[in-house]
């Protein structure tokens, strides 16, 4: 089943208005998942909308506070999120570091007590069309083990690089875990085994199958060791700059609300987009493993992605689609 963008984003909009969103808020909340799943990103788009409007009524997200400076240091600023919508807050927090950047060459700004963002990427192709180099992050809840460890003590705590060309902006945007767990969402309602293992089920063994990962909350850091390291990392910085909350006190919390996270900003006016030009060339030089296949740069699928779908319309899982019809 397909449908179009301007149709996901009115019902989208629609939900919001019921719920007493303000018009710029539910405008702005509508259209950035809708564009998750147009990008293809549906386990931040469609999928995840319906557990979004569970958090409003559950009183997790705040849908008339506004996020609000509350320190400064040079062109490092600190900012209180009051639990309002993630992705509204992250869009305004990537808006100011954006500013700073275009006054300073780098600007940082760090949120705490906010909420999920959604596509972290939405906020690197933010900045990379307004010019900008980005780098961001988030926390979350607790739910993937320290490599070694059984029960979750990391975050997957979704990192995003972002460096504007004119041919497609480049935009890495990745969980800590090998599959997120949208991702595993995906390939479960989907009914596929993931392509290559995840995680261990509940008996320790490692499977691809994402139904047992997500029951078992034990999915694979990336680079074993390497990416529980880098999550680990990720939410001492996200909470320390803040001033925020970790991941053992959102998760003491057994609800993913009033998360941390930084916006990094730098001003790319003067980069030689050449340099980048090169690199992916000479990435795409290396034969591909699959015959037909090819070698794609971080953001090139989103963006075929987006081509096709504005075109064709945007594939929808029927039944969460119902349940949103239903709200």
């Amino acid at each position: 089943m397909k449908i179009s963008f301007e149709e996901l984003k009115a019902q989208f909009k629609k939900v919001l208005l019921k719920l007493d969103f303000s018009e710029e808020k539910a405008e702005r909340c509508a259209t950035i998942f809708a564009e998750n799943s147009r990008d293809g990103v549906y386990s931040h788009g469609l999928n995840r909308f319906p557990a979004f409007v569970k958090l409003i009524k559950e009183g997790q997200i705040n849908i008339e506070a506004e996020p609000e400076k509350v320190g400064q240091q040079g062109m490092v600023e600190q900012w209180d999120g009051n639990l309002a919508p993630g992705m509204y807050t992250a869009q305004v927090a990537t808006k100011r570091a954006i500013a700073l950047a275009k006054e300073n060459g780098m600007g940082l700004v760090a949120v705490k007590n906010t909420n999920h963002w959604m596509r972290g990427g939405t906020y690197g192709w933010q900045a990379a069309e307004a010019g900008c180099i980005a780098i961001c992050a988030t926390n979350s809840i607790a739910n993937m083990p320290p490599f070694g460890g059984t029960e979750a003590r990391l975050g997957n705590n979704p990192i995003v690089i972002a460096v504007p060309r004119q041919e497609g902006h480049l935009v890495l945007d990745m969980a800590i875990s090998q599959f997120s767990y949208g991702k595993l969402q995906e390939y479960e309602l989907k009914g596929e085994e993931l392509p290559v293992t995840g995680g261990y089920d509940e008996d320790g063994n490692l499977t691809k199958d994402p139904a047992k990962i997500r029951v078992s909350e034990r999915p694979l850091p990336i680079g074993f060791w390497k990416g529980s390291g880098l999550s680990l990392m990720l939410d001492v910085l996200v909470a320390s700059l803040s001033g925020g909350r970790t991941v053992a006190e959102i998760t003491a919390d057994t609800v993913e609300a009033g998360v941390s996270q930084f916006f990094i900003c730098i001003n790319a006016q003067n980069l030689d987009q050449s340099i980048s030009n090169r690199i992916i060339e000479f990435a795409k030089s290396s034969d591909s493993m699959e015959e037909g296949g090819s070698i794609r740069y971080p953001g090139e699928s989103s963006l075929a992605t987006r081509r096709k779908n504005e075109e064709e319309g945007i594939p929808v899982n029927e039944e969460i689609w119902q349940q949103v019809l239903a709200l």
